[in-house]
């Protein structure tokens, strides 16, 4: 089905229509109980789905020019806040701990509602150290996580690091197992949520939002190119775009831009490691996610560049010869895609969720490099706050109305 053109846009919106492909009508009488969610990433999708699951609104609509073609596309999907936050961020960690424990009851939920899997892998994740520095590291990281009672938490030596995923090289000098730490594929959580959202009732609008409209007291809409789309309820998750859509949100997330690379390994290739892997190479962290078909996600670099769009020959050098170092055998893969977006992070690192200055405006944004795993969470706190409610007691650091903005 083709997309809509402009002019159909301009005049699906004037006649309270949604562009969705063709064009889907929307119910009038459902403005002053309608949500509108904008970003149709993995959390927009979520949180739509969880509200439309719930039943907070009369009736659930996600704004998107081009649903599922941000930065959750581009992310590599790890679920590993053991290894993402150890040091420094004991809130994230927390925050990431307590949504890696919704994950598989998440992914089945939604499995269920879509007909098909969300891509969950449960093997878990080990970090491998390739000097002594590094071994340094992981001893002190394993004592840190046992010690705030994160039990299973094995530090193991190269050979034994070895005998666990046999895809590692002898240049691997010691291990940590952390068999908490998940993965999912975004690309396939994205086709679920959408199909889930879409059995729940979600309706899709595939417009731009150029910003959240309200009259001083609470929101009263969204506009989008052509006219306004009316809400009694607006939540902003548009990713690094977030800042853009109301005053309140102004300078408070800033695009961080990183780098993912997708290789796949050939007839002739040494098998794919089957655990997700980490490891940091001159300071460098570098992460690989096992896919199906033997494909791999190798990521990412960091980049404070605004919106540049562009792949970096250096970050893509630096990506490969990183990896190689801990998997030998990837020279002989091939390389199937590389690929740029960016993350929407916040000055303290914390995602910013909850109502937030007029009333009827929501934030669902600001995840940084922990999007996909903050997903189950996210959508929980954004439907509990929708329905009246608290932010979640373990959700509340992140709570929007915080004093922080970018710098």
């Amino acid at each position: 089905m083709s997309r809509p053109t402009q002019n159909e846009t301009k005049a699906a919106v004037a006649e309270g229509l949604a562009p969705h492909g063709g064009i889907q009508q929307l119910s009038a009488a459902a403005a002053r109980d309608r949500l509108v969610v904008v970003g149709a990433g993995a959390v927009g999708a979520a949180v739509a789905w969880a509200a439309a699951r719930e039943k907070v609104a009369g009736e659930v609509v996600l704004v998107d020019p081009d649903p599922g073609s941000g930065a959750s596309r581009v992310a590599g999907g790890m679920l590993g806040p053991v290894t993402e936050a150890w040091a420094g961020e004991p809130e994230i960690l927390d925050l990431g701990s307590a949504s890696v424990a919704r994950w598989p009851a998440f992914a089945e939920a939604v499995a269920a509602d879509a007909g098909r899997p969300v891509g969950l892998r449960t093997e878990g994740m080990l970090q491998v150290a390739l000097d002594s520095a590094d071994v340094a590291s992981l001893e002190r990281m394993a004592k840190h996580f046992q010690d705030r009672g994160h039990h299973g938490i094995e530090l193991l030596t190269g050979a034994e690091a070895r005998r666990r995923e046999p895809a590692l090289g002898p240049s691997v000098r010691a291990g940590l197992s952390v068999p908490g730490d998940l993965a999912v594929d975004p690309r396939t959580l994205l086709v679920a949520l959408a199909a889930a959202g879409a059995a729940r009732g979600v309706v899709t609008c595939r417009a731009r939002v150029t910003r959240v409209v309200d009259d001083g007291e609470r929101v009263t809409g969204v506009e989008v190119e052509g006219g306004q789309l009316a809400a009694d309820r607006v939540v902003v998750a548009a990713g690094a775009w977030s800042s853009a859509l109301h005053p309140v949100l102004a300078d408070r997330v800033r695009p961080v831009k990183g780098e993912i690379i997708r290789i796949r390994a050939r007839r002739s290739s040494p098998p794919p490691p089957v655990h997700t892997l980490r490891t940091a190479v001159e300071g460098r962290p570098v992460y690989v996610i096992p896919r199906t078909g033997g494909r791999l996600a190798v990521g990412a670099t960091q980049y404070e560049a605004g919106f540049d769009p562009d792949v970096l020959v250096g970050g893509v050098r630096n990506l490969l010869a990183d990896v190689e170092k801990a998997l030998p055998g990837i020279g002989d893969y091939a390389l199937e895609e590389t690929a740029a977006s960016f993350r929407p992070c916040t000055e303290d690192n914390t995602p910013l969720l909850g109502p937030v200055g007029p009333e009827g405006l929501f934030a669902s944004t600001g995840h940084g490099r922990n999007g996909i795993l903050l997903t189950p969470l996210t959508a929980e706190a954004l439907t509990a706050v929708l329905r009246g409610e608290g932010l979640p007691g373990v959700a509340e650091p992140a709570a929007a109305a915080r004093a922080t903005a970018c710098v």
